[in-house]
């Protein structure tokens, strides 16, 4: 279930994120640009430490701390995912402030594919409101067996 994306998507997601730092007064430094493509050539969630080590071999010298401070701010900004169960990250399918996705998170080969299905972040947005809670941004993660992983019937 591996998103794997072309060399157009990855220009497309580095343009989207230009734009989104430009209308909100924020710099997508070089650093920050480099994870963001780096995570975006990656197709898969990768770890900050993986992604520490492409640094390094492209030689920056940044500790740790740095690259989780340059992942809050992809997160922040609506352009990179979070993948709880695994602390691991992935680039969002498309990048904008404030949006909610469905992530579904392959148990097999630890792939992911984001959907947008506004109806069903509605309806958990109304649910929690009766519950008493706001929710200011939406990310659902789903465990699943993508297609590729399943067995041959």
């Amino acid at each position: 279930m591996q998103r794997n994306w072309t060399a157009a998507d990855r220009g497309k997601g580095l343009v989207a994120a230009e734009q989104i730092c430009k209308l909100s007064g924020a710099r997508l430094t070089p650093l920050r640009r480099r994870v963001l493509e780096l995570v975006l050539a990656c197709g898969k969630p990768v770890g900050a430490y993986s992604l520490l080590s492409e640094l390094r071999a492209d030689g920056y010298s940044d500790a740790p701390p740095t690259i989780y401070r340059t992942l809050e701010f992809l997160q922040a900004h609506g352009l990179v995912h979070r993948i709880a169960k695994s602390s691991a990250f992935v680039a969002c399918c498309r990048p904008r402030n404030g949006h909610c996705g469905l992530i579904f998170v392959c148990t097999g080969c630890g792939g992911t594919m984001e959907l947008q299905e506004q109806e069903i972040m509605d309806d958990i947005t109304q649910r929690a409101a009766r519950l008493g809670y706001r929710i200011p941004r939406q990310i659902v993660e789903i465990e699943g067996i993508c297609n590729a992983c399943q067995p041959a019937s």
